[in-house]
This record gives C-alpha cells, sequence and structure tokens, in this order.
C-alpha cells in the first residue's frame, strides 16, 4: 500500500529489522491454527460460504453470482445502443499507497469531463486500490470523500512504528495499522454497507484481492454478496478483506480469517493482495462472454479501464552501492515488471473478450518523493496531478507498454 519510493525502502529496512529480530527470537513463532494443508481447498467463512475464490480457476459459485448480475441489471443503468450492444465499463484500480491520491484526482477530473461512465458495471482493487474501490464503486458522489480521503490523511494515520523490543515482542510485523483500521472502520459503516449492498443488487459487482499466505494463493473477494448477506459479521469482514488487501507483508501485521473447514474452526493468514497482482479484472474466476452467452446475454461488450497509482518508468538514478540501496533498487524494478505483466494480462483478456482497453498512469517526470510516506502535501500535488491528466481527455493509452516498439523509428 506504501508509495513505490517509500514502501521500497521501508520494505527493505523491515528485512533487515526482520532478520535482526529472528536472530535475537531464535527464530520463535506466535501460536495460530492454520488449516491443515489437506483441507485448505475446502476452508470457507462461517456463515458466507461463496463470498471469495481462489484466483486462476473458473469458480462455480462467482459465475452463478455474475450470472445472477445480469438478470439483476437496473435498464437506467446499462441500456443498449443504437447498434443493440450493451456496453459494459468496468474499473480496475492499482496498488500504489501514497500515490492513490493520483488515482482519486483522476476519478473526480474524470467526473468533471463528464465522460466518465455514471455507474461500473464491475470495479476491483488491490492494496490502496481497494482502499479506493468501494468508493468509486458508489460513483461519483464519493469523489470528495475520496479527496479528503488522499490529501489530509498522514503517516500516523495509517500505522505506527514502535521500538526494535516492541516488534520482536509482537513478532510478525514491525508496524502497528490499528489507525488504519480505525480509519476504515470511519468511512466503511453500516449505511456504506447498505449502499453497496444495492449496487449490488441491481447487478454491479465489487472484488477485492488479497493473498492467503498459508495456500500461497490470490483470492477474489465478492464484496458485494459481504454486503448483501445478512450475516451479523458482515461489516466486521468486509472491513478486514480492505484492511488485510493493504497489509504490506513484515511491515505490516497480516489479518486473519476465521474459516470452517472439515467441520472444525481454524485461521488463514492473508496479507496485501499486491503481493500476487498489482491489477486485475476477473482473476481467472469467470469469463465475461460465457456468462452473458449462458444467460442469454450474449450482445454485449466490455469497456476496461486500468487506473495505475503509480510509474512505469522513473528518471534514472545512481544506485547506491549498499545492501540497502542495491536492495530498493531491486524490488523497484521487480514492482514496475509486475505491473507490466498484469497489464499485458488484461490486455489478453480484452483480446479474448473483444472488448476495450485503457490504461493510465503517473507520468515519468513526476516527483513521487515525500517528507513522510504519507505526506499531504505530496498527496494533494498527486491529486492535482491525477486531477488534470484526466481532465485532458483523458488520454488513454491503448496497448500495453512496449507492444509499439517496432513502430517507432530506429
Amino acid at each position: 500500500m506504501l508509495a513505490p519510493r517509500s514502501s521500497m525502502t521501508v520494505l527493505v529496512r523491515a528485512v533487515a529489522l526482520a532478520a535482526l529480530a529472528a536472530s535475537f527470537a531464535g527464530c520463535a513463532t506466535l501460536l495460530r491454527n492454520p488449516v491443515p494443508p489437506e483441507l485448505t481447498a475446502e476452508a470457507t467463512i462461517p456463515g458466507m460460504p461463496e463470498v471469495r475464490a481462489w484466483a486462476g480457476r473458473p469458480d462455480a459459485a462467482m459465475e452463478r453470482d455474475l450470472e445472477l448480475s445480469l438478470a439483476q441489471e437496473s435498464p437506467a443503468d446499462f441500456l443498449p445502443g443504437a447498434d443493440g450492444v450493451v456496453r459494459y465499463p468496468h474499473l480496475t484500480l492499482s496498488g500504489g499507497g501514497a500515490n492513490g491520491a493520483f488515482g482519486a484526482g483522476f476519478l473526480s477530473g474524470w467526473t468533471e469531463t463528464g465522460r466518465r461512465p455514471p455507474v461500473f458495471k464491475i470495479v476491483t482493487g488491490v492494496s490502496t486500490g481497494a482502499l479506493m474501490a468501494p468508493f468509486a464503486f458508489l460513483g461519483p458522489e464519493y469523489d470528495g470523500a475520496l479527496r479528503e480521503f488522499y490529501t489530509t490523511i498522514e503517516t500516523r494515520d495509517i500505522f505506527a512504528i514502535g521500538s526494535l523490543l516492541v516488534s520482536l515482542l509482537r513478532g510478525d510485523s514491525l508496524a502497528d495499522t490499528g489507525p488504519l483500521a480505525s480509519l476504515i472502520a470511519r468511512h466503511v459503516d453500516a449505511g456504506f454497507l447498505r449502499k453497496i449492498a444495492d449496487a449490488h443488487g441491481r447487478g454491479r459487482r465489487l472484488y477485492i484481492g488479497t493473498v492467503d499466505l498459508d495456500a500461497q494463493q490470490f483470492v477474489v473477494w465478492n464484496m458485494g454478496l459481504i454486503a448483501t448477506s445478512g450475516h451479523p459479521d458482515a461489516l466486521e469482514l468486509f472491513r478486514k478483506v480492505m484492511l488485510a488487501s493493504a497489509s504490506v507483508p513484515i511491515a505490516f501485521p497480516p489479518v486473519f480469517f476465521d474459516v470452517e473447514a472439515g467441520g472444525q474452526r481454524y485461521d488463514e493468514m492473508h496479507v496485501d493482495g499486491a503481493v500476487a497482482a498489482r491489477v486485475f479484472l476477473s482473476g481467472g474466476v469467470f469469463r465475461f462472454s460465457a456468462i452473458r452467452e449462458r444467460a442469454g446475454r450474449g450482445v454485449g461488450r466490455e469497456d476496461i479501464f486500468v487506473i495505475h497509482n503509480g510509474q512505469l518508468v522513473s528518471p534514472p538514478s545512481p544506485t547506491r552501492r549498499s545492501l540497502r540501496g542495491i536492495a530498493t533498487r531491486v524490488l523497484e524494478a521487480s514492482s514496475r515488471s509486475a505491473v507490466v505483466g498484469d497489464l499485458f494480462r488484461i490486455y489478453a483478456v480484452a483480446l479474448r473478450e473483444q472488448a476495450t482497453f485503457h490504461w493510465v498512469t503517473i507520468a515519468q517526470n513526476v516527483d513521487l518523493a515525500g517528507a513522510e510516506v504519507f505526506d499531504p502535501a505530496k498527496m494533494a500535488e498527486l491529486y492535482e496531478v491525477g486531477y488534470k491528466a484526466a481532465f485532458a481527455g483523458p488520454l488513454w493509452e491503448t496497448d500495453p507498454p512496449g507492444l509499439r516498439w517496432q513502430e517507432t523509428p530506429p
């Protein structure tokens, strides 16, 4: 969830301190009740068994729910065009921490152009994108809330770092994300959950990704189904999924989910969804056209919009000859490479579904460095960068990065 440069620095420090902590603590581990490996595939959330799916494989419950969404659609939201084709706009929001201010500003500027779709059929998010996604899902009326969230918070509103001794005693992270959990709780209350449920009931879908460290799998959560479940723990679960998706491992503590498997209760350890995917669309748990055809709604097309809260290219600068300097650069490079891979993955889905593909990223000449990890002054600047980028068009990229290289003169 942290900003690329700051998060890499924090993560490198976290790894170094974790190694030091392990040497002092004798590699001791905290007690927990994990799911036995042989029962991993059947573990479910008590009372809400169909609210999530493993990424990378078709999921019958997710497919049924998406098929149901076509029957639930409000005619006012998804009208056929003059050609008789229904356009389904989808929005995917990447990780990026404090750089989420760019995405928040972009959404607001997009609204001001009058070209932003009134509603999205599907909204997805990981990490900082998971914090943004529920607000973007509910529409332009929450642009102001996103602006407040990404231009007024400070580092202390997200996490607190204690002493090395505290980290040793805690054993699973260097920071406490109690402030972030409180921030989520203030914004996501029972009334907010009802609005998510209402949108879900009108045929729209909200998905957030986390990573189950036990199974080493990316998990897709059906947030609207949680909201409509009527379960007394629905609000708590909704908040926990948002927190888990934004919990950078080592730096932040993992989030534990109570699950049932084989008639017994266990726990699962989940962390930041960006560990496995910086941005995602379906997670491979369903195929749009196949669902439409099964539901007798073959006349439809997807319009995919990706907001990348980061930079794919940054100005070159010398790498410091130190463990920290080298490790920071390696993590930065691997992170950017992962984003490119995710964009190509979504582009492949667009080609298969005969969909349009649009994406935007922060320009190379924008300085991302702030005085602290979550610097309100820097985030306000990034918000304006995003706002202006959208208000200027928006000017979308329509091919994944590097695809046109052969067309460029030598």
